[in-house]
Formats: C-alpha cells, structure tokens, sequence
C-alpha cells in the first residue's frame, strides 16, 4: 500500500502521530469492529456484550494503575470527544472557562471554533509567557480570582514544559472552579512519570487521546482522582459518566477499546523507557537544529521537556516549509507560534519524537535528521536528493520497539486476502 512505504521511507515527526504494536493492530481487526455496546458493563442496552464487559473492565482496571487513579473512563473516541463529555457535564452554555489562546499553542477543542464554542461557553484567555512557553502564573491567578470561571482549562497542542497547575487549581478551587487539564500530547510522557503529575497537583479532571506519546489506537480517555464518598462527589462522576453517554457517543468502537487496553498493558512494562528516550530525543533534536541555525523555541529552558520542538521559520512561511520538507521525506507540520493570527498561514514548524523513538532511534539519530533538517530548509538542497539520503536512512529503523512483540516490522502492508 503506497501510503504505508511513504512512511516506511520518511522521518514521521507529526507530534500527534505514533505507530501500532502488532498486538494492538490485531484488536482492530477483531469481531468488536462491527459491535455495539451502549451503557456501561452489565447496563448495556443491547444484548451480546457479555465478552466486551470483560474486555472494557479490565481496560479500566489497567488505566487505573497506569495513572494510580480512581475513576477512568475509556469510552471516548478522541481526545476532543473526551473535552466535549466534559465540557458538557461541567459547565453550561454562557457560563465562563479559562483557557490559553490557540495562538499560545491550546488544542481548537478548548476555543471558540472547537468543542467549547459548540457548548456556548464565555472564554477568557489566560495570560502567556513567550519566554517560558507556558501559562503566566501569577496573571493566571489573578484572573481566576478576578472572572470567578466555572472551569479552569489546561493542556496544550504545543506543549513543551510542564503547565504551573498547582497555583492554578490552588486559585480555582478557592473560586469554586474544576480544574480540566488536557494531556492529550503528553499522555504518555505523565503515565511514564516522566513529565508531570496533573492528577496529583489539583486537577480534578485530565482528558488524553490514547494515540500520540501513549501510542496506542486513536482514541480517548477521561481520568480522575476525585473521591466518590459524599452525594456531591458521586454526583460529579455520574455528570461526567452522562456526558460521555449519552452526552456525545452512542457506541464506542468496541475494537479500539481492546487496543487501548494492550496498550495500557505495554505502557505499564515499557512506558517509563519510552517516554524517557523520547523526551531525551526531543531534547537532543532542539540543540542539534539550533546549533544548525534554526530559531527554536525555550532555549534558555533547554528548549523543551516533552516530545516535541517548535521552530520559527519566518512570518507566514510555516506552510511553505512543511511542503518543502514532506518533498524531501520529512513529514512535520506548520504551526502557529506566538503573535501568529492566521492559522492558515502560520509562522513556525511543530516537531515531535514519538514515532522516531518508537523504532528505535536515539539521541544519536537525532542529530543527523537535523542535519536533513538544515539541508532541506537552510542549505536549499534539491528535496529529492534529500529523500533519497532520508530512505537510505530508515533502512535501519523499521522494527517497532517499547512493545510486547518486538522486531515487527511497523509498516509492512499486512495483506489478508
């Protein structure tokens, strides 16, 4: 299938985008596919589910103790499906939330065009640090006490240092607010213990897609750590519960929730490794392109403490880029960086690890997939010249590893018929 050797011979770098375990792969192929499950196991409104309750629960069991939490619901199909249940179960149309601009790196489901303008919620943005690449703390507490929102949002698309979430949740929690942190991105990295722990510094909800740094089936997740012992403790989960059904799904993809849990299973074994080596390349990735001559992003930070790297290019010439360097075989895409408006015509790059980390390259490789990075952007090399080096490149790097079956070759074709 031409689309699995376009990627078999390029450098996949999307930061939202990672690679199937056969494992998780044979799940989507399963009788599940074509199922339905409405409800909750043991509650369902159709018949023939008896073998999902099993698979469901022990998917909830095993996000549990990935994330040393209470409550998981792995219903969702996306991470924006999982903001919309929330959304839907916390605030109500015309009441106000907090949340960073998308300009600012926040994901569109949390602004005015996404799941949030759907709800009809009052948003307020939260003061940015260009320097830092994360909320501003000290203006993020002062609004809070000045808007008294309902809901506190955090999480970003471009996510490259830990959210300040215990001053957040400190000030919202005196204002009466839930604190809903996004970890869409960097799902993974926290259910590696190897960026920060949102569930533990005061958010009361964290919503993840199970399919970027936790690389697992497209899909979503709600999480929580709140206790269920009071009237209004229980009262939150079943809000949250209704939001998700019959809030915005009816079936779930009964398939991709067998895959997540493999996926939770392999993350409980390999995870920590994972999430280390691909903040490890993330890192040594930024300091080889700076060193190339790239403006990157938080160097007085060390340029990132996640998955990915943010690159200025130039006003507007995001787009322009991202073309040039898929023609080279370098797969990434254009995004805005602060004081961009236009999100068509963006002026930086966003560049994520995962997938290189998922078949095995190091801090090593990442200094050579800068230099395609120079050659192509830079230097102004023919882009096919680069491809062909870029294919040579990946010969070495086409067995998928962190999983359960190692030495599977991540994007064979796998014909059936």
């Amino acid at each position: 299938m031409k689309n699995n050797e376009f990627f078999a011979n390029s450098l996949p770098m999307i930061a939202s985008e990672n690679v199937l375990s056969p494992l998780c792969r044979e799940m989507l192929i399963t009788d599940f596919h074509g199922r339905y499950a409405e409800g909750t196991p043991g509650n369902r409104y159709y018949e023939g589910c008896k073998f999902f309750d099993l698979v469901e629960e022990k998917t909830m069991e095993l996000a549990k103790k990935l994330f040393s939490c209470r409550y998981a619901d792995v219903r969702p199909t996306s991470g924006t499906v999982a903001n919309m249940a929330v959304l839907k179960a916390l605030i109500k149309p015309g009441e106000t939330a907090t949340v960073l601009d998308t300009a600012n790196g926040a994901h569109i489901s949390f602004g005015k065009y996404g799941a949030a303008g759907v709800r009809g919620i009052n948003l307020v943005s939260f003061p940015f640090s260009n320097e830092e690449m994360v909320i501003d703390v000290d203006g993020a507490v002062k609004l809070i006490h000045q808007v008294k929102p309902k809901l506190a949002l955090c999480g970003q698309s471009v996510f490259l240092f830990p959210t300040p979430l215990k001053a957040i949740a400190e000030a919202a929690h005196e204002v009466g607010a839930y604190v809903v942190y996004d970890a869409a991105h960097v799902l993974g990295l926290i259910a590696g213990k190897r960026f920060q722990d949102p569930l533990r510094e005061g958010a009361d909800v964290m919503n993840g897609s199970t399919h970027k740094t936790l690389p697992g089936p497209q899909g979503g997740i709600i999480l929580s750590d709140n206790k269920a012992e009071t009237e209004e403790q229980k009262a939150f989960f079943r809000k949250i519960g209704f939001g998700v059904f019959p809030g915005v799904t009816s079936s779930y993809h009964l398939h991709h929730v067998a895959a997540k849990g493999i996926a939770f299973a392999e993350h409980l074994e390999f995870g920590e490794a994972y999430a280390d080596q691909t903040i490890k390349n993330a890192k040594r990735l930024a300091q080889a392109l700076f060193e190339q001559g790239f403006k990157v992003f938080g160097e007085k930070l060390g340029f990132t403490k996640s998955h990915q790297v943010l690159v200025e290019i130039g006003p507007g010439k995001g787009k322009e880029a991202s073309k040039l360097l898929e023609d080279a075989g370098i797969v990434t895409n254009m995004n805005m960086i602060p004081g961009d408006v236009d999100p068509l015509n963006p002026s930086g790059l966003r560049l994520g690890t995962p997938e290189l980390t998922r078949l095995g390259m190091k801090d090593k490789e990442m200094e050579e997939v800068a230099v395609f990075y120079a050659r192509a952007l830079l230097k102004k090399e023919n882009p096919k010249m680069i491809r062909d080096d870029v294919k040579e490149f990946r010969k070495d790097f086409q067995e998928l590893h962190y999983c359960f079956t190692e030495g599977f070759r991540g994007y064979d074709y796998t014909q059936l018929i």
